[in-house]
């Protein structure tokens, strides 16, 4: 009985402001939306695995996807896409662009996708937190 009050009080007071911001601001940065919405730990374990996974996939010579020429490279896209400013950075450096050489490039990949949809879902848990959703 006092949880549902405790809830009924909470989410007036989470919903006031601009409520995407956590959300834009985690698929920007790793771990930004947790960190506006004040759960450090969970930013900074979130932040350290996203990055960790993206820095290893490109140390592995893994391949960011540019185009889209059928459906699996579609997935590979909307996957490296979930990375951000991380994917956009990259891709303006030119990393992640060439052709596999050698045979960690395919794990690497892999990573890099993983890491862009780990991202994506953090986004949307940080944006889950602040219209008070979760708790």
């Amino acid at each position: 009985m006092a949880t549902q009050n405790t809830n009924a009080a909470v989410r007036p007071h989470s919903q006031q402001g601009f409520v995407y911001l956590p959300l834009i601001a985690g698929w920007l940065v790793p771990g930004a939306g947790h960190f506006l919405v004040r759960k450090w730990g969970r930013g900074a374990l979130l932040s350290a695995s996203i990055l960790g996974m993206f820095v290893l996939g490109i140390a592995m010579q893994g391949k960011l996807y540019g185009g889209a020429h059928d459906i699996l490279d579609m997935l590979g896209l909307a996957g490296d896409l979930g990375n951000g400013l991380l994917y956009i950075v990259s891709r303006a450096l030119g990393l992640g662009v060439d052709q596999a050489q050698v045979t960690t490039a395919d794990y690497g990949t892999r990573f890099i996708v993983v890491a862009g949809l780990l991202n994506v879902i953090a986004a949307v848990d940080a944006h889950n937190l602040r219209t008070g959703r979760k708790v």
